[in-house]
């Protein structure tokens, strides 16, 4: 049986996000495996990316495996300039990744099958270490 590669998401203010990112620069924090490895500022900016239509498009990528954007346009049916954008964001998110073949095609991965939110409704002290 194939492993399951979990992505985890955590939700936290930028400012929170930032000063997590610079203690563990500094090494006053160790990120601890089950710690989200990507962060979203909002519940809003979470939803965005992965809308619907962007969760379809996750899906479609994941099981059929395209070989370039071309054929991912022609299997999704949008637009290979509306395709580049999305899957931007989704690779700054660590959702993606885009790799350039050496015929000069980008081929799309997803990098998880299944995705994990972490979402503290009162303050994480692991944001401030």
């Amino acid at each position: 049986m194939s492993h399951v590669h979990i992505l985890r998401v955590g939700i936290a203010p930028y400012e929170e996000i930032q000063e997590r990112t610079l203690s563990i620069a500094r090494g006053e924090y160790k990120p601890l495996p089950s710690d989200p490895k990507v962060w979203f500022s909002s519940m809003e900016s979470l939803a965005q990316v992965l809308s619907t239509h962007n969760k379809l498009l996750l899906e479609l990528i994941a099981q059929a495996k395209p070989q370039s954007m071309t054929e991912l346009s022609q299997l999704s049916g949008r637009h290979k300039s509306n395709l580049s954008r999305t899957l931007r964001t989704m690779e700054h998110y660590g959702l993606v990744t885009l790799n350039r073949k050496k015929s000069g095609e980008i081929r799309p991965q997803v990098t998880f099958d299944h995705l994990r939110v972490d979402l503290s409704l009162a303050h994480d002290s692991r944001m401030r270490h």
